[in-house]
């Protein structure tokens, strides 16, 4: 790709290309088709700067050198050019960790994160201004989701959820939940303003047009009800030590987008949605691959040591720590590496 005209960053501020990996190299991976994003996805606009570069190196689908952009006026940064809607299959193969989540990790680790959810849930619930009747997880998974929200007495009937994935979204179905595999902006199984709740945790990243989906959200939600959004925070420590392409909340090439509190208010209120709250969660996961990716593909390589700092395979006892660092940071006031946003659609 070449830069657009209106790609105006000085050139001390230009990101030089790497070469690839050498175990990308190795591998021999193919390059995949992309597609631009000339303009800002939150505001529109059309002028940006150069902000990271890096490579697939989680889980070396393809040898593309990705860049991120941030842009003049709102500060989001997105992943331009990113791959084309063909290649989504490539990037996310079968055995990608949210497919199969519980099995990927250590039993202990399945167990603390059952807890932190329903901490989260429930931080969540104290916000809606009645108990919630209908609730809609998008990006479901597994339906870990669903399954907190039955335990606080919503029938299967009333949970709804939406999940590319169709062995998993099959699945569900079959169990009774009413989840459907769909794009959020293509979904005809979802009813109009009759959802109290709408949750969307680590999702919003992996959008082509967040503010269509956002919109979308919008129509969905009853008058009072409440939108959960967690996402990555580009304002926090770790994502500014390891800004340069190895922070682990980039997830390249699969996050195109990486909001900071202010960008993601204006996406929200741009769709009509009053901000009620920010809250911040672990971000273990991303220290950890920040340090792994760091050791893995830095000089000289060392993936024995890297291997200790993989979120799924790697030491127990890093995650645990990882995970109340960021806890205590929180507790402090600290922004971490992922934010939870909750936003209202107004009562008219």
């Amino acid at each position: 790709m070449t830069d657009s005209v209106a790609f105006e960053a000085a050139p001390s501020e230009d990101i030089e290309e790497e070469a690839p990996p050498e175990e990308l190299l190795a591998r021999r991976v193919p390059t995949i088709s992309t597609e631009d994003v000339p303009l800002c996805p939150v505001c529109q606009a059309s002028t940006y700067r150069a902000f990271a570069r890096g490579f697939d190196y989680e889980l070396l689908t393809c040898a593309n050198s990705w860049r991120f952009v941030g842009c003049e006026t709102c500060e989001h940064v997105w992943l331009n050019p990113r791959p084309a809607i063909s290649a989504l299959p490539l990037i996310y193969p079968p055995t990608y960790y949210a497919y199969d989540y519980e099995k990927k990790i250590n039993p202990i680790a399945v167990r603390g994160k059952e807890l932190l959810d329903k901490f989260k849930v429930d931080g969540i619930l104290r916000h809606l201004l009645a108990p919630a009747r209908r609730y809609l997880d998008i990006g479901c998974g597994s339906g870990r989701f669903l399954k907190v929200m039955e335990t606080k007495g919503l029938s299967r009937e009333n949970l709804y959820g939406l999940e590319l994935d169709k062995a998993c979204a099959d699945r569900l179905s079959a169990q009774g939940y009413k989840v459907s595999s769909s794009r959020v902006e293509q979904s005809q199984d979802i009813p109009s303003e009759q959802l109290d709740l709408i949750t969307m945790f680590h999702v919003i990243e992996h959008v082509d047009d967040p503010a269509a989906v956002v919109r979308k959200v919008t129509e969905w939600l009853a008058p009072g009800g409440v939108f959960a959004v967690e996402t990555p925070n580009r304002d926090s420590y770790d994502a500014r030590r390891f800004k340069n392409g190895l922070w682990g909340g980039y997830h390249i090439p699969r996050h195109w987008h990486i909001f900071t509190p202010g960008s993601l208010t204006r996406l929200l209120e741009s769709a009509g949605l009053e901000v009620i709250s920010t809250k911040y969660q672990p971000g273990h996961s991303f220290w950890m691959y920040s340090v792994h990716h760091t050791l893995r593909y830095g000089k000289p390589p060392r993936p024995r040591l890297a291997g200790w700092f993989d979120p799924f395979q790697g030491f127990l006892p890093f995650l645990i720590l990882f995970t109340c660092w960021d806890k205590l940071r929180a507790i402090f006031g600290y922004r971490t590496s992922a934010m939870l946003m909750l936003a209202r659609k107004p009562i008219r």
